[in-house]
């Protein structure tokens, strides 16, 4: 399973700069939107990979917890990352405008902050949903317990994302002084 996530986020890169590269560098639009409409093919493969594992089986662990937290992070940060390099080579190849930053003070930064933090919540929920289901398949939730241990290291790491987002909101960050 370690390796199938690998081979996933090999995959969705592979995927994502050949077809970046197709579109910008060889200038190709219908092999570059045919690559880029596999990317997230790429997770539906991961998903398949773990429900064939479990169903023939397999022993549902960690790793299975790991393909569900590269799920909902996919899911919840994929379609932006996507944006961002599409954005980034058109400027580094194709002469485009640099890629946006997100402001760095004041109140534009801390709504910014707590939508990435709701994304990170989203995340959590999609692998929450994902976990549910790989317990669903296993059909012993004693057996099924292992792939949960995921999700209470990344609860804390959600609610300290919380307290730094949010206090950007009670404390902005002001503007540097130049």
């Amino acid at each position: 399973m370690v390796a199938a996530i690998v081979a996933c986020e090999v995959g969705f890169w592979v995927l994502l700069l050949g077809g970046l590269a197709a579109r910008y560098l060889l200038r190709l639009r219908a092999l570059s939107v045919l690559l880029l409409i596999c990317v997230p093919l790429v997770d539906v493969a991961l998903l398949a990979l773990a429900v064939v594992d479990l169903r023939g089986g397999g022993h549902a662990g960690l790793p299975h917890g790991l393909a569900a937290v590269y799920l909902g992070t996919s899911v919840a940060f994929g379609h932006r990352m996507v944006r961002w390099a599409d954005a980034w080579f058109a400027h580094r190849f194709a002469g485009g405008p640099p890629p946006v930053r997100p402001p760095a003070s004041g109140a534009a930064h801390a709504a910014h902050q707590r939508r990435q933090w709701l994304r990170h919540l989203s995340a959590y929920v999609v692998a929450g949903a994902v976990l549910g289901i790989f317990t669903l398949l296993v059909g012993d939730l004693e057996r099924a317990l292992p792939v949960w241990a995921v999700m209470a290291p990344w609860g804390v790491g959600l609610v300290v994302d919380f307290v730094i987002s949010f206090s950007y909101t009670l404390a902005p960050r002001k503007e540097a002084q130049r």
